[in-house]
Order: C-alpha cells, then sequence, then structure tokens
C-alpha cells in the first residue's frame, strides 16, 4: 500500500523530502504521490472516486500515514507559521511514525490564518495559484484559501464522491443555490456536480420567487442549499399556491450551517424528498470533506484519504476516544497551495465507525459550535436546543433568533420566532407559551418568547443568523 509515494527525507535539517515534491510537480494534483493510492489508481479525481471508496480500513489507514507525514513536511518546509509553530513546540515532521503522534503537534485556529492575512499560509509560489476564496471576515480580517491546479480538481473529485453518496448520478440536474463569489459552497458545489456528470444550473442565492419558477421549469433532481434557505423556498413555493411535494425534487444536499433531526423532518415531510447533510469549511478545503449517505442518513463519512480528523476536548484539546463528543480538528493530507495542520474546527460531534462506506469513520451530524454556547445564569444552551422546540411548536415557521440583552449584572435571552402567515393572535400566544416552557423544561432557564410577523427575521446569503449579542447595547 502506498508503494508510489516516497519515503519521508531522514535529514530533519532538510526542508525537502515529499514536500518539495508536493509543491513543485505537476499541475494534476499528484506531484508527489498523495493523490494516488495502490498501484497508482486515482483516489481523488475523474469517476466519481470509487476507488477511494473500496479501500479497506487497513490500507486507508497506511495511506494516510504516509499522506501525513508527506503533508507535515509539506508545511514545515513551505510555510514559515508552521516551521516556527513547530519548532516551538519541540517537533518536526521526522516525529510522526504513526497517525497517533499527531497529537504532538500544535493546532492551528482562525486567528493564525487572520494573522498572515492574506497570502502567508500559502506552500506555494503564487503563479501556481489558480483560485482564491475567502471568508466573510465580518468579525475581522477574512481567511483566504488558495488552490493550485491540482487542488481543484481534488475538490472536484470529493464533491462528485460526495453527491454520489447523497444519491445523484450522472445526467441529474442539480440546481445550486448556495452563493457564488468568494464564499466556497457555490462554486465548490458547481465544479463537483460537473465532475460526476450532472447538469448544472447556478441559481445562487436570493430572488427567491425567481427559484421556485426554474424549479418549476427545469425540473432538477438534486438541490444543494442551506437548510434555512430551503424552509424559504418552502414558504415561497407555498406563498404561490404550490405544493412542495409535486416538485421533482429527489435529495436536497444541505450544508454551511448546522441543522437538526427536526429540521431534516421538517424538510423532508413537507417536499417529499431525501434530506442529507455535506461537511465542509473553506480553511480546510470548501464543500466536500465529509457527506451523509442517502441509504443510511446516520452521519457524514469523512473522506479520510484526504482530511485525517479528531475530536478533542474543546477546553483542554485533549484527544478523545472515538465516540465521544467534542470538538472536530482536522488535518489536510493532500492539499498543496494551503496545507492545514490540525485546524480547530470549533463545530462539536464525535467520530463513529463508518456504516455506508465501511472504511470511513462518520462525524456525528453537527449541530452546535463551541464559540456558539450560551451561558445564561449558569445553564448552557445552544441554538440546537431551541430549534428543536421551536419546530415542535404549532403556529410558527421554523425560522427564529436568539436575542442576548443585559438587565443589570443579568444576561436576559428572548427567543423571536417567526408566525406562520395564517398564524391568529391566539396561536401566537399559545406558541410563545409553548416555546416558553419548552426552553423551561428542557433547558432549565427561564427566556422571553416574541412572536414575530412573517418574513420578519434577518437573514443573510441564505442563512440566518441565529445569535443576535446586543449585551452591549445602551
Amino acid at each position: 500500500m502506498g508503494s508510489s509515494m516516497p519515503e519521508a527525507a531522514t535529514d530533519r535539517g532538510t526542508a525537502g523530502g515529499p514536500a518539495d515534491g508536493l509543491a513543485d510537480g505537476p499541475a494534476s494534483g499528484s506531484a508527489d504521490g498523495l493523490a494516488s493510492g495502490p498501484a497508482g489508481e486515482s483516489v481523488c479525481g475523474g469517476e466519481w472516486c470509487e476507488d477511494a471508496e473500496r479501500l479497506s480500513v487497513d490500507a486507508l489507514r497506511a495511506l494516510q500515514l504516509t499522506r501525513l507525514r508527506a503533508s507535515l513536511h509539506h508545511a514545515y518546509a513551505h510555510v514559515p507559521f508552521y516551521r516556527a509553530a513547530f519548532d516551538r513546540a519541540g517537533v518536526h515532521p521526522e516525529d510522526c511514525r504513526t497517525v497517533a503522534d499527531l497529537a504532538r503537534f500544535p493546532f492551528t485556529v482562525k486567528d493564525d490564518l487572520r494573522a498572515h492575512y492574506p497570502f502567508g499560509m500559502f506552500a506555494v509560489p503564487k503563479d501556481r495559484i489558480r483560485r482564491l476564496h475567502a471568508s466573510s471576515g465580518t468579525t475581522g480580517l477574512p481567511t483566504v484559501v488558495g488552490y493550485t491546479e491540482g487542488d481543484l480538481s481534488k475538490w472536484a473529485g470529493l464533491v462528485a464522491r460526495s453527491l454520489r453518496a447523497a444519491g445523484a448520478r450522472p445526467g441529474h440536474t442539480v440546481h445550486i443555490a448556495y452563493g457564488y463569489g468568494l464564499f466556497t459552497g457555490g462554486l465548490g458545489a458547481h465544479y463537483g456536480a460537473e465532475r460526476l456528470g450532472c447538469t448544472v444550473v447556478p441559481a445562487s442565492g436570493g430572488m427567491t420567487s425567481r427559484q421556485v419558477r426554474i424549479i418549476q421549469d427545469f425540473r432538477p433532481e438534486i438541490i444543494m442549499v442551506t437548510p434555512s434557505y430551503m424552509l424559504t423556498l418552502l414558504d415561497e413555493f407555498e406563498r404561490q399556491g404550490i405544493d412542495p411535494r409535486t416538485t421533482s425534487l429527489k435529495v436536497g444536499v444541505f450544508g454551511a450551517e448546522p441543522w437538526t433531526q427536526e429540521m431534516r423532518r421538517e424538510i423532508e415531510e413537507r417536499f417529499a424528498i431525501d434530506a442529507v447533510d455535506i461537511y465542509g469549511l473553506s480553511e480546510v478545503m470548501g464543500p466536500g470533506v465529509a457527506q451523509e449517505c442517502v441509504e443510511t442518513k446516520d452521519g457524514l463519512h469523512v473522506w479520510e484519504d484526504h482530511f485525517l480528523p479528531e475530536v478533542v476536548d474543546p477546553i483542554t484539546g485533549e484527544v478523545l476516544p472515538d465516540g465521544t463528543p467534542g470538538e472536530l480538528v482536522l488535518t489536510s493530507l493532500t492539499n498543496e497551495a494551503m496545507p492545514v495542520i490540525r485546524y480547530r474546527t470549533r463545530d462539536l460531534t464525535r467520530l463513529l465507525p463508518g456504516t455506508a462506506r465501511p472504511a470511513f469513520r462518520r462525524m456525528e451530524k453537527v449541530t452546535g459550535r463551541s464559540d456558539d454556547m450560551i451561558i445564561l445564569r449558569g445553564v448552557n444552551l445552544f441554538p440546537a436546543q431551541i430549534e428543536e422546540i421551536v419546530l415542535r411548536t404549532p403556529g410558527v415557521a421554523p425560522h427564529f433568533q436568539l436575542r442576548l440583552t443585559r438587565e443589570g449584572r443579568l444576561d436576559q435571552l428572548t427567543v423571536r420566532a417567526e408566525a406562520r402567515p395564517d398564524a391568529t393572535a391566539d396561536d401566537r400566544a399559545a406558541a410563545a407559551g409553548r416555546i416558553a416552557r419548552g426552553v423551561k423544561d428542557g433547558i432549565g432557564v427561564t427566556v422571553a418568547v416574541e412572536i414575530v410577523d412573517p418574513e420578519t427575521l434577518e437573514r443573510s446569503v441564505g442563512k440566518f443568523k441565529r445569535i443576535v449579542d446586543a449585551r452591549g447595547e445602551a
């Protein structure tokens, strides 16, 4: 296994080894063998990456170690930040002799990427970069990600693999309502769907009434969109008097924000589709890091031939055993332009054995982030807990927002939920009481509840802004 891949350099003082081959090799994405499997078979591109899906667990673990060692060398040799971070931690790529040794290496956090804005985390010369993406930067400098031609090919292959696991097939039409532009969602989904052999409708976000018309006229089988914007589309179908269950859609592939099992049931029942989860983040690649399989819908299989997952204690950083909930940490194994070592995603999940794709471990559906946790009068709560209560409440739509304020020295939380268009004043009052009781009984904290008019709450690029922190307002 992995015979086509060069051994790591043995000279600890040399910046070369497989890292040099990775950075300077051909643009095909297989510069140092990192995109090759047994006997040089492709495991990331061409035809939906079926070779990788057939890997045995032992073959996958051997491939991971070879690629991990190469990625550590690549980062150390070509990214000054990583060289300095490894040196401060007293570790060198040669110290990684097993996958478990990765725990000796330092974490990367979003602030590290911001501190090296715009191109300080790149491991290849600028003339090898074929595309740039970036986060919105609403809370500071954006995080910038670069891709070589090989990275883009790999990314398309992994999204194609994900779509196939979701139930898409060549010849299907895929309606993409993720935002296009610097956000990775739209273009990442677009090129993956084309790689699979699908017809792409690049609808992007917004113009909801027009999207409904396009879905009616173009008859796509697959839709890729944020789950909250799918609910907005659902409302628009019903506003136009169209039964959402009569559309051509068969599968919804939802990502870019956490969503709950309650929301899955809401979407599946009202649209008569299968709703599956796709996972990714721009700092590591974009959509296509992990995918839920339509035949099981039991969590997302991480494509471990390209991304090595760990789950750590959010407070101590200690690596936790599989099955234990914690914060997801990802290490890229084949990124050329921007290798990422032990990136703390802040997403809360746990790792479980593979099912539909047995060699690949599953990550449990992400329903919260460590940085989204609200501590209210000593009680920890997450937006996902509120969402489950809202979705069970008659008279309100599945759109809500949490507003934090401060009265004196105490924090107060108001749950703002949108009423359904046909809800009466009595329905609204009953819903407010039911949500308040549900939060008190289920979470153990008292909150205020405000039922607002439909389409009142702020939406941004197809997402809902779940938390509004107004504690600093006069």
